[in-house]
């Protein structure tokens, strides 16, 4: 499937046929296709909790406002980011770039983030949020159907796949084969978002 293709196919889906299964090879390639997703000095702050548990499961639609996807879609993603994975080992982020890379690289990152917990908040987000539409683009190029997720609670979410302390939940993704139709897509003209050089 083109990009493009799977960029007009792919819509937020409600809906899943809760007794299709994921092969775990099929899970092995859409994790580690998004894993490709580019991310803020190449930290991969992105750490997955992959829900299989029906008890949890059961337990995050308890507190995602009822929402069934939680519990039919074939895969249940919670994403998460590590707000201090600039900080650990960070060389490894360039292990195999040229030394004069490193040599560079290396300091900037200490710049850039220490002492600015905020700055590292906004880039774990933003690159959360480049995963997790790869991820979703990636599914729908192997024929799944996905939902992006915000509506439930996240300090309950949190207790329940046991969130260390230092990291944050950007959102979920439910991924699974669709059922139904999705909702009308409706979107703004383009003139009304995009402006020439300036507002």
């Amino acid at each position: 499937m083109e990009v493009v293709t799977a960029v007009k196919n792919r819509r937020a889906v409600k809906t899943f046929d809760p007794n299709h299964k994921i092969s775990d090879e099929t899970r092995r390639v859409l994790l580690e296709t998004a894993a490709l997703a580019p991310s803020a000095y190449n930290i991969q702050h992105w750490r997955i909790v992959d829900v299989r548990d029906p008890v949890q499961r059961a337990a995050i639609r308890e507190v995602a406002w009822g929402q069934a996807q939680v519990t039919d879609a074939s895969a249940l993603y919670v994403l998460c980011a590590d707000l201090n994975a600039w900080q650990k080992d960070p060389q490894r982020y360039w292990a195999t770039s040229p030394q004069p890379v490193q040599d560079f690289l290396l300091p900037k990152l200490d710049e850039y983030y220490r002492g600015k917990p905020e700055v590292a908040r906004d880039e774990s987000m933003r690159t959360l949020g480049i995963f997790g539409m790869t991820l979703m683009l990636v599914a729908q190029d192997l024929g799944y159907d996905s939902c992006p997720m915000d509506g439930f609670d996240f300090d309950a979410v949190a207790k329940i796949i046991r969130l260390p302390a230092d990291f944050a939940i950007g959102y979920m993704v439910a991924v699974g084969k669709g059922t139904g139709d999705a909702w009308p897509r409706n979107r703004e003209p383009m003139e009304n978002l995009v402006y020439l050089d300036h507002f």
